[in-house]
C-alpha cells in the first residue's frame, strides 16, 4: 500500500505548497500566490533522455580506494572526497533512477532521489524508483562501465508525503548493503558483489521484533515507515528514523530513532520518550539522515511534529548517546531574525552536518514564511547543543559540505553551500558560496542579522527565461568536495555538471548532462577511482576522464 497525501496549498499543516518547487509555490505557502493541488502529472511528458555517452568504453581494472557509504559520503555528512576527482572529459555511462517519473502540471520533477553508495572496489549501488508513487530496488553496477552485476527489489512503502521521499541505502565497513523495507524493517545483503566476495545472503530485521512482524505483517506495513536515509558508523552499526501513522500490534506511536548493531541487535526510542511532552516534536523529519559525532559517540537527529491545521511544523535537533539512544541534549530550532520557531519541512532533505571541530549545522526554513526570500537559515551549534553560534544565510533543502580551508590558504575549515535567492520574490540571482563559519558579516537580505562571512561566491552561469534577470538554480542537496584539485563538483538546473575551482573562483570544466529540468535537489558523489556521479533529470551520470 502506497500512502499519498493530496494537500491544497491553503492547507497550512505542511510548510510548502504543492505544485512547483521553491519559486511560485514556496510563495503560495504564505498566500502570496494562489495555486491548485498538482497531482502526479501522469500525462506530462517524460524527462528528456540523457545524451549518449561521449567517452568510449574503458577497460575494467582493479580498484581499491575509499568507499562512499551513504548520503554525503560519511556519517558526518561532510561530502569530502578522499581521492582526486577525475577530469570531466565526458559521460561514461548513465542510467535512470526513476522508471516512472511523475511530473507536475508545469513539468517539475518533485521527487527526491537517493544517493548512490560506492564500495572500495568500485561497485556502484544505485537506488531506483520503479513505480509512479513508490516501488524501489537497488542495482549494483560496475563502476568503470555501468554493467549490471545484480539487482535486489525492496518491499519498501513510502510514508505519507507530497514530494516523493528519498530511498537511501547504506554500506557498512564489512561490505554489507542495507536498505529500507516495508513495515519499518531493513533488508541486509551480506556483500556488495565485489571481487572475491562470497555468495550473498539476505536478512530482514524488524526493530520491534521479527516475530511481531511475522504475526501481523499487514498491520505493520500499513502504519510503520522508515522516513530517513540509513546511516552507518565505522563499526557497522546502522541508524535511521521512522514514523507511525496509526495503531499497530507493537503499540508504536508517533515516530522514533532506531539503532541496529552490527550483529543485528536492534534498539529504538520514540521521539516522545526522548523529549519532554512540552517540546512538541513527535517524529523524525522525513529525508533527514542521522549524523554521528567524529568519535562516533553521539547521534544527531532532526525531529519535527505533525501540527494541527493552520500551524507550520517546527522542530528540534537531538543529541543521543549513539550506543544506548539515551537523550544527551536537545535544542529548539529558532529563526535568528524573528525568534519564532523555524519551519522543519518534510519536503526538504536537510541533514545535520558534523564539522571537524565537532560543531553541528542544520538547514531550516524561516518564519514567517518568505521573510528571508525562502532561503531559510543554516543554524549552527556547538557539539553539546548548548551554544547557538553564527548562522548561515541559506538553509533550505541543503546539507553543506566541508571545505578544508587550506584549499584557500587559510587554517581550519570552510563550508560550501547553495546560496539561491529565489525569484520572483527576490532577484533570482542564484549563487553558490564558500562561507567562513567563524567570521561574520551583515545578512544580505536582513542586514540586522549577523551571518557567516561570504569568502567567495559564484553566480549561476545560465539565464533563467522564466525570471528575466535571474539565473538557473544550483540543484544539489549535498555537493562533493575534492581538496586535492581544490575544487567542488556541483550540478545545476541548467542540466550541467560544473567543476568550481576555488582558488581562482572560476568554473574550469563542465559537462552537459541533459537539457535541464526544474526538479528536487539531488546529491553528488565520488567513486574510489575519482569518477564523479551526478543525478539530474531522473538520471544518474558517471563522469570522468578519457582513458
Amino acid at each position: 500500500m502506497i500512502r499519498t497525501m493530496n494537500i491544497d496549498a491553503s492547507d497550512l499543516r505542511i510548510p510548502l505548497p504543492l505544485e512547483t518547487r521553491r519559486r511560485w509555490l514556496l510563495m503560495a505557502a504564505s498566500g502570496l500566490v494562489t495555486t491548485a493541488c498538482g497531482g502526479g502529472g501522469g500525462d506530462a511528458p517524460a524527462p528528456a533522455p540523457s545524451p549518449i555517452p561521449t567517452l568510449p568504453r574503458p577497460p575494467v581494472v582493479p580498484v581499491d580506494g575509499p568507499a562512499w557509504p551513504g548520503f554525503a559520503g560519511n556519517a558526518q555528512h561532510t561530502a569530502v572526497g578522499a581521492v582526486s576527482a577525475q577530469r570531466m572529459d565526458g559521460i561514461y555511462w548513465h542510467m535512470p533512477v526513476d522508471l516512472a517519473p511523475q511530473l507536475s502540471a508545469t513539468g517539475s520533477l518533485l521527487t527526491h532521489y537517493g544517493s548512490p553508495v560506492i564500495t572500495r572496489h568500485d561497485t556502484v549501488i544505485v537506488p531506483v524508483k520503479t513505480g509512479a508513487d513508490g516501488g524501489f530496488r537497488i542495482e549494483a553496477r560496475v563502476g568503470a562501465t555501468g554493467d549490471l552485476k545484480w539487482m535486489l527489489d525492496s518491499t519498501y512503502l513510502l510514508p505519507p508525503h507530497r514530494w516523493v521521499p528519498s530511498f537511501n541505502p547504506t554500506l557498512t565497513p564489512d561490505g554489507r548493503v542495507w536498505m529500507p523495507e516495508a513495515g519499518g524493517r531493513v533488508l541486509v545483503r551480506s556483500n556488495a558483489g565485489d571481487p572475491g566476495d562470497p555468495a550473498a545472503t539476505i536478512t530482514r530485521i524488524a526493530f520491534y521484533g521479527d516475530a511481531a512482524y511475522a504475526a501481523n505483517a499487514a498491520a505493520f506495513d500499513a502504519t510503520v515507515f522508515i522516513n530517513t536515509p540509513l546511516t552507518s558508523d565505522t563499526a557497522g552499526n546502522v541508524y535511521f528514523g521512522f514514523v507511525v501513522t496509526g495503531a499497530n500490534p507493537a503499540g508504536l506511536g508517533g515516530g522514533g530513532i532506531v539503532r541496529i548493531a552490527a550483529d543485528g541487535t536492534p534498539t529504538f526510542v520514540t521521539v516522545a520518550a526522548a523529549l519532554p511532552p512540552s517540546a512538541g516534536p513527535t517524529k523524525t523529519a522525513t529525508n533527514a539522515a542521522p549524523a554521528l559525532s567524529n568519535d562516533g559517540s553521539t547521534l544527531y537527529v532532526l525531529v519535527n511534529n505533525v501540527p494541527p491545521p493552520n500551524v507550520r511544523p517546527s522542530g528540534r535537533l537531538l543529541a543521543l548517546d549513539a550506543a544506548t539512544l539515551a537523550t544527551q541534549a536537545h535544542v529548539a530550532l529558532v529563526d535568528p531574525a524573528s525568534g519564532q520557531p523555524s519551519r522543519i519541512s518534510d519536503d526538504a532533505t536537510s541533514s545535520p552536518l558534523v564539522a571537524p571541530d565537532g560543531d553541528v549545522y542544520i538547514g531550516v526554513l524561516e518564519a514567517p514564511d518568505s521573510s528571508h526570500n525562502f532561503r531559510g537559515w543554516l543554524l549552527h551549534f556547538n557539539a553539546a547543543l548548548t551554544q547557538a553560534k553564527t548562522p548561515g544565510s541559506f538553509g533550505w533543502d541543503n546539507t553543506p559540505s566541508i571545505v578544508p580551508a587550506s584549499v584557500l590558504g587559510t587554517p581550519g575549515y570552510l563550508l560550501l553551500t547553495k546560496y539561491n535567492n529565489y525569484a520572483p520574490r527576490a532577484d533570482g540571482l542564484n549563487r553558490i558560496a564558500i562561507l567562513d563559519p567563524n567570521s561574520t558579516q551583515p545578512d544580505p537580505v536582513i542586514a540586522g542579522v549577523q551571518v557567516m562571512h561570504e569568502v567567495i561566491t559564484q553566480l549561476g552561469p545560465t539565464p533563467d527565461p522564466a525570471n528575466p534577470g535571474g539565473v538557473k538554480e544550483w540543484c544539489v542537496n549535498t555537493a562533493a568536495v575534492d581538496p586535492s584539485t581544490q575544487a567542488v563538483l556541483i550540478n545545476s538546473e541548467d542540466g550541467i555538471l560544473y567543476r568550481w575551482h576555488l582558488p581562482t573562483n572560476t568554473f574550469t570544466q563542465q559537462v552537459t548532462l541533459n537539457p535541464g529540468r526544474f526538479q528536487s535537489y539531488t546529491p553528488t558523489a565520488l567513486g574510489p577511482d575519482g569518477r564523479i556521479y551526478s543525478i539530474n533529470n531522473a538520471t544518474l551520470h558517471s563522469v570522468g576522464q578519457r582513458v
